[in-house]
């Protein structure tokens, strides 16, 4: 392979596409991660010989020894990302380039094989050439796009696999919330971390959001909708939550505040946020906030917002949190006006519908 593209791909056609009319079907009420596109992108790296096999074909069912590697000591890592639909009906993606170098970042962690940034987003360009009908049209509708690496090798050992497999695959999203956004409802775990220092709390891979399963169940059962996470040192210092990032919203300062990174996932749309927040005149800091200033501010008034991003859901204002020591609310529990504003922005961008400024925008159809 070259760096240009793919030129070994095999391109193997679907025999038996969806039929339009049930195409359509599913995308009038897609939900999100139930249906998935005609075809898929593999692709297999083994030592000594790299990257090789390129292959667009039906999706379906993968062939894996009992003891491929990743069945037994985790390593496999992921993106996540959405194709939209324009308002003159062609295809983009948002910043698809940072989710190439982010893919190779959890590799270095995982002690897995960088794959070319280029070959990344060739890959998503193959798949969407065929599947790009499975984009919906609909308001915040979007084709959520997973690309993701595990090791393959059979064997039994703790010890980097010496064969991975690439895949890409595709499923129809429905708008993350119908009717808007409802601010969070948090609740504070503090019998269980996400990930401590010199931990893979960076990296994109699969066992961290198993690790988050259990205190998310907590969550749930004490009527919240997601769990944030403390830092694993000291327990009060506030990291992420299950899948998004954290940002705090001082009005009368123009300032947000948001966790700084090194146990936490470096956000597409965080960092996204930077910019933007910067343009509208707000300063952005990094730094450790801890979950007392979190209550005393709110409490108090100086906090004047708070909110949660991420590829699926965007922005999401967060309105209450809860814990052991009781609750408490942001703006008595409502969204934001700059925390909507930053969403609206984010999305008329990411749908075509505002001039992108950035580059961060890239039409692949």
């Amino acid at each position: 392979m070259t760096s240009e593209g793919l030129p070994d791909l095999r391109r193997e056609p679907h025999p038996n596409p969806t039929p339009a009319d049930e195409r359509e079907r599913v995308l009038a009420d897609p939900g999100f991660g139930t249906h998935f596109t005609d075809h898929m992108f593999t692709m297999t790296w083994t030592e000594g010989r790299g990257w090789h096999d390129a292959r667009l074909g039906p999706y379906g069912p993968i062939t894996l020894s009992p003891a491929a590697a990743v069945l037994h000591y985790a390593q496999e890592i992921f993106e996540g990302m959405k194709a939209y639909r324009y308002p003159d009906g062609g295809i983009g993606l948002f910043r698809p380039e940072a989710n190439a170098r982010r893919l190779n970042i959890s590799a270095d962690r995982m002690a897995m094989p960088h794959l070319p940034e280029q070959w990344f987003i060739e890959s998503i360009r193959e798949l969407l050439s065929v599947d790009g009908d499975w984009v919906p049209a609909q308001e915040e509708a979007s084709l959520y796009v997973r690309p993701y690496v595990f090791a393959a090798e059979q064997f039994l050992g703790v010890r980097p696999a010496k064969e991975y497999r690439y895949m890409v695959i595709a499923s129809p999203a429905a708008a993350y919330f119908k009717g808007g956004p409802k601010p969070l409802t948090l609740w504070v775990s503090e019998d269980y971390n996400r990930a401590g220092p010199g931990g893979t709390g960076a990296a994109k891979a699969g066992g961290n959001y198993a690790a988050s399963l259990l205190p998310q169940a907590e969550a749930i059962d004490h009527g919240c909708d997601q769990v944030v996470f403390l830092d694993a040192v000291e327990y009060k210092y506030v990291d992420e939550l299950g899948g998004m990032n954290l940002f705090f919203v001082y009005e009368n300062e123009q300032v947000l505040y948001t966790p700084q990174l090194g146990t936490i996932l470096p956000g597409i749309t965080r960092d996204a946020i930077f910019t933007l927040a910067a343009e509208s005149g707000w300063e952005v800091r990094e730094t450790k906030y801890s979950i007392d200033r979190w209550r005393n501010d709110a409490e108090s008034g100086a906090l004047t917002e708070a909110f949660a991003c991420g590829t699926a859901a965007v922005i999401t204002p967060v309105g209450t949190v809860k814990g052991r020591g009781g609750e408490f609310q942001i703006a008595g529990g409502e969204a934001g006006k700059f925390t909507m504003q930053l969403r609206q922005t984010i999305l008329d961008i990411q749908h075509g519908r505002a001039a992108d400024t950035h580059g961060w925008t890239m039409r692949v159809a």
